[in-house]
């Protein structure tokens, strides 16, 4: 257990500033000009020595390569001290194919189920989406399987939302430089404050229909 580190370990430690931390590990992107570019980056990661021990999430667009960092075992989910190294290598082949990463263009997603009773409501939406429970937090979360769908966080709440009201809450999850950004942005685009008093963790915005949205960080939560 040693060497499991937090969040905050991993921002504070060197060569880690291509690595945002969201709520489901550093992530970068890194911006190429064509596939081709984006598959020679992903060869180049994939050639890495012991990248089989710790490997990394990897999505693959003509527009980029998105990389996350995080482990999950059957008992534990987060960040490793191998991913700081991890991230040091990654971060330099992407310099040595002249890519540059854009912090500006992460973000990840997380649907929010609200319920008085979330022990009561959650076998259901484990079953309909084949996800399993998060080893680090399994009376809260579920993801999937093979890491590539959106995570579903459970929250416990007095009482059900009233009716009339939005029925969808997402969170979602970005560098903290961009947060305050985001937040104004969607107020701007017609969005009202619910609540602010846990900023800079996440703040909570709603549309006119009530749907709610938390733009979500780590900071404070380690």
């Amino acid at each position: 257990m040693t060497d499991y580190i937090t969040a905050r370990e991993f921002r504070e430690a060197d060569g880690t500033e291509d690595w945002p931390v969201l709520g489901d590990g550093a992530t970068a992107f890194f911006p190429t000009g064509s596939l081709a570019e984006s598959v020679r980056l992903v060869q180049a990661i994939s050639d890495l020595p012991r990248i089989e021990d710790f490997p990394p999430d990897i999505d693959v667009r003509p527009d980029g390569v998105t990389v996350r960092l995080m482990t999950y075992t059957p008992e534990w989910a987060g960040m490793h001290k191998r991913h700081v190294e991890l991230g040091r290598q990654i971060s330099a082949l992407a310099a040595e194919q002249g890519l540059k990463a854009d912090n500006s263009k992460v973000q990840s997603l997380i649907v929010v189920v609200g319920s008085p009773d979330p022990a009561e409501v959650m076998p259901f939406w484990e079953a309909a989406l084949g996800y399993r429970r998060r080893a680090d937090s399994p009376e809260e979360d579920l993801v999937d399987v093979h890491n590539r769908g959106t995570g579903f966080w459970f929250e416990d709440m007095d009482e059900p939302r009233a009716d009339p009201g939005g029925a969808i809450h997402v969170g979602i999850w970005v560098p903290p430089d961009q947060a305050e950004a985001r937040v104004a942005a969607a107020l701007a685009a017609g969005g009202r404050m619910v609540r602010d008093k846990y900023a800079p963790a996440w703040w909570t915005l709603a549309d006119a229909a009530g749907n709610e949205a938390d733009i979500a960080t780590p900071l404070t939560r380690d």
